[in-house]
């Protein structure tokens, strides 16, 4: 991952779409999309998101999470202030419900930037890796069992994860998703969704997994040193 300072040019970039423009010149509030980059933010101490800039907090995160992994967000848009900088966030965030996003001040987050990207099609049962816009990587996967499915839906990978026994059911390493379980409520942490490794590569192609997306250790191997956290995560039928 590429950390950056980061100043929007009068001109945005190609990818990014503007709804306001302030008598500077610059676009007041700019979305950060782009076919293949994408904008981290990294808690740098703390960060607080807001239903709007400033207003009606509803969730707090320190500098690292539960698993002692950096705190990132997936930065969607940008509050720019006359001098072209960013003053807020709007970010998805790694918490209940799927996919919501909240602001946070821009000051709470160092900005990066990744080039890949992973999309896991359920009803092939596959993943497929890609940087700068080229498929590089792509396997079979096992994939959630009817009464525990894969949730979909647009996340990120939001931690990077090795676990004690490397040979144990999550295999030698995990990418953790910015997704939960819709229903294993009462597990810990609330049931986060990963792509990881499995002690049972039988199940490698089959509908059999509590809702993680299972691959085999060797590939799980490759997969985890490619992929920085922030990495988009698309999840489809």
């Amino acid at each position: 991952m590429l950390l950056l300072p980061f100043v929007i040019a009068p001109a945005a970039h190609a990818g990014h779409a503007s709804t306001a423009r302030s008598h500077s010149g610059c676009a007041q509030r700019v979305a950060l999309a782009a076919s293949r980059l994408a904008y981290v933010g990294v808690v740098r101490r703390s960060a607080t998101a807001f239903r709007v800039p400033g207003r009606r907090p509803f969730a707090r995160f320190g500098r690292v999470n539960l698993n002692g992994a950096r705190t990132v967000f997936s930065l969607r848009e940008a509050l720019l202030d006359r001098g072209c900088r960013p003053t807020w966030y709007r970010v998805q965030l790694p918490v209940k419900p799927n996919g919501v996003t909240g602001w946070v001040p821009a000051a709470s987050v160092q900005v990066g930037t990744v080039t890949t990207r992973i999309v896991v099609d359920l009803s092939d049962r596959q993943l497929t890796f890609y940087r700068d816009g080229r498929a590089l990587l792509r396997v079979s996967v096992g994939i959630g069992s009817r009464a525990t499915p894969t949730p979909r839906g647009r996340f990120y990978v939001n931690q990077r994860v090795v676990p004690r026994d490397r040979t144990g059911p999550f295999g030698p390493a995990v990418l953790g998703v910015s997704a939960y379980s819709r229903v294993l409520t009462q597990w810990a942490q609330g049931g986060p969704i990963a792509v990881h490794g499995t002690n049972s590569p039988q199940s490698i192609g089959h509908t059999a997994s509590t809702g993680c997306i299972r691959v085999r250790n060797s590939v799980m191997r490759r997969l985890f040193a490619a992929t920085p956290a922030g990495t988009p995560v698309l999840i489809r039928s």
